[in-house]
């Protein structure tokens, strides 16, 4: 995958709607954005470095010790300071997957071995991943749901998979960045085993639920206090800034907001889902605020000219030409895309006539 190549690239062109980066619909909360605008009269402050207002309101609402968490500049840092921390030897990746994690596996010399979902099977993962953690593994990654596809994977696997990294000594880090928009959160989140397996390691962020990408705001669950201090020890000081502290604070108080979203875009999702089908697009099921679709290899191009960014996932390890993903949006915003993309078929169809 090409390095820093993403959705939500909304600076180098005109739009009308992006559909390339998978944010919450409603935006951000208004409490988030009155303790940002709140905020700035703090900036002549350098950050708390402990966060400690942040770490004390992640810790209650998570429900678990604060000397597990860890905070970070996005998800994104956090990824590349535990690869840092730990420096593995040899990982295991899941393709299609999220490009930070070969990133920063391979910029501490870590060897990565390969496991492939497999298109004919939904892009699921399944029993035969088992087979890939090997006594020489040191690490593996996980997304749940994963990105791009949106595919869930339950418990029950999930379970397997954690006590054979357990039994080989693997580190087991499962990105739950997306959790919070499936319909259960519960049923597949692995949060809760932490107390019980020291090498598992969940991510989650702010960027996605509440809105708030611009600010950069990530955090890690780990039991591993070796771990933990080892990843501070990597990270820069005052790595999250005044506003973001505030937001995040402010963020957690949003309980009516983050049922709503739920709702929101479970309906949205639904909705969208049979809008595309209707068109004639292969739309995988999935369970996060996004879309995992396959159509002809120049769709991305043909949707900006009409002023909507969707994300072209060929440059995404396992995939080629004609893979895409968008965000689930509003009903009027999507409208608008399904309009967009069914101007789109008729004209492909007058052109094959």
């Amino acid at each position: 995958m090409m390095k820093h190549k993403h959705g939500g690239d909304v600076y180098s062109r005109d739009y009308k709607i992006d559909y390339s980066a998978n944010i919450n619909p409603l935006g951000p909360p208004e409490g988030v954005l009155r303790a940002v605008r709140e905020s700035a009269a703090m900036i002549q402050n350098y950050p708390d470095v402990s966060q400690r207002r942040l770490r004390q309101a992640l810790a209650e609402q998570e429900q678990v010790p604060e000397e597990w968490l860890v905070l970070g500049n996005g998800a994104a840092e956090l990824i590349f300071a535990l690869c840092m921390a730990k420096k593995p030897g040899r990982a295991l990746l899941a393709l299609p997957g999220f490009a930070e994690y070969e990133e920063a596996l391979r910029a501490c010399g870590c060897r990565i071995s390969w496991y492939e979902r497999k298109e004919e099977r939904g892009f699921l993962l399944e029993e035969d991943y088992l087979e890939k953690i090997t006594p020489d593994m040191d690490m593996l990654f996980l997304c749940n749901p994963n990105n791009p596809t949106g595919t869930l994977t339950d418990r029950t696997l999930l379970r397997r998979i954690a006590d054979r990294c357990r039994k080989y000594h693997v580190l087991m880090a499962v990105d739950e960045c997306f959790i919070d928009f499936t319909d259960q959160p519960e049923e597949y989140s692995v949060k809760s085993w932490i107390g019980e397996y020291p090498n598992l390691f969940v991510l989650k962020a702010f960027t996605k639920l509440y809105a708030m990408p611009g600010l950069r705001l990530g955090y890690a669950i780990c039991g591993d206090r070796q771990a933990t201090e080892l990843m501070r020890g990597v990270t820069q000081p005052w790595n999250i800034s005044v506003p973001a502290q505030e937001a995040g604070v402010a963020a957690l108080q949003e309980k009516e907001y983050v049922k709503r979203s739920r709702a929101v875009v479970k309906e949205e999702r639904a909705c969208l889902t049979q809008g595309l089908r209707s068109l004639g697009f292969t739309v995988w099921e999935g369970g996060a605020n996004f879309l995992f679709f396959k159509g002809d290899a120049d769709l991305a191009g043909l949707c900006e000219k009409r002023g909507y960014l969707i994300r072209d996932c060929s440059n995404y390890r396992g995939l080629s030409k004609g893979y895409f993903r968008i965000a689930v949006r509003t009903r009027r915003e999507n409208e608008e895309l399904l309009e967009a993309l069914k101007d789109i078929c008729s004209h492909r169809c007058c052109e094959q006539q």
